[in-house]
């Protein structure tokens, strides 16, 4: 019998229905182990209980809904199958040393307490490479969109290739660095959506003049956490969940308040027809050391 096939397997379907009923019968059903039996070999195989990993993982679910959303805590409570309030704000604060008010208000985004999904099998983490960044002035172009959280990465890889096939549609060759800035915020409107401004842009010496309405482009110095992605177009963003879900955790850094930093690196400077496939970028995230 192959127990980290079977976990490995059970590990993925936990993952996507967090926020539906999860006793240990019903886990076990899924599994088809008795219930004393699949937690022995959870247990064995990840060195955790199961039951105390599926409360982790929807703790640290719902700290992303209360950073990314406005949705009522009592909302959230209830998604991940806390009976209260007061049971989750409990069970928060434990977990993250602060009640879920406090977390959701702080001006920076704390790692400590967030419990990566387990990962069995190979697995290498991306390299973090600590930088400081000076005050930097681009020229770019400012858009936004919002989605759920569940959203998220269809959305993101989506807009991304739309903004830039706008931002650099009157240009005839394709400039050696082109930065996009991420900037989430809750929605105003929708308490269920996060509303995500994206920046295309350049340094001003890039700027080809065919590029309409280019706006002055702040870009905060201070220090940041930088990673390097190589690989298909479509991966970009689960490295960036990768990113936020499991490094940064790893790592217990503090985000500061401040914007993600994509530097894309072309690797032809004609205009192609199609989006590329292949992208290498630099993914820069603003930290507090």
């Amino acid at each position: 019998m192959d127990q980290a096939g079977i976990i490995r397997d059970l590990l993925t379907w936990l993952e996507s229905h967090l926020d539906q009923p999860l006793s240990l019968d019903n886990v076990a059903a899924k599994a088809g182990y008795s219930k004393w039996h699949l937690q022995r070999m959870f247990k064995e195989v990840t060195g955790h209980a199961i039951g105390a990993y599926i409360r982790a993982r929807r703790l640290s679910k719902s700290a992303v809904a209360l950073r990314l959303t406005a949705r009522p805590i009592l909302d959230i409570a209830l998604q991940y199958r806390f009976d209260s309030q007061q049971t989750f704000t409990r069970a928060f604060k434990k977990q993250f040393a602060r009640t879920p008010a406090l977390y959701r208000r702080s001006a920076d985004w704390s790692a400590f307490g967030m419990r990566p999904p387990i990962r069995l099998g190979e697995f290498t983490p991306p390299q973090p490479h600590f930088i400081t960044l000076p005050e930097t002035h681009l020229l770019g172009t400012t858009q936004s969109y919002s989605c759920t959280l569940e959203q998220i990465s269809a959305f993101r890889n989506e807009m991304r290739i739309q903004f830039w096939h706008q931002f650099l549609s009157h240009t005839s060759t394709i400039p050696p660095v082109l930065y996009g800035l991420h900037e989430p915020r809750a929605n105003a409107d929708k308490d269920d959506e996060q509303e995500v401004l994206y920046t295309t842009a350049l340094p001003p010496e890039m700027a080809n003049s065919n590029i309409p309405n280019l706006q002055p482009v702040h870009l905060e110095g201070g220090d940041y956490v930088q990673f390097n992605y190589e690989g298909p177009a479509e991966g970009l963003q689960n490295f960036v969940l990768t990113l936020y879900g499991t490094c940064m955790p790893m790592l217990n850094l503090t985000r500061r308040r401040g914007q993600d930093i994509e530097r894309f690196y072309p690797a032809h400077r004609e205009k192609l027809a199609e989006p590329p496939k292949e992208v290498r970028c630099e993914y820069l995230i603003p930290v507090r050391r």
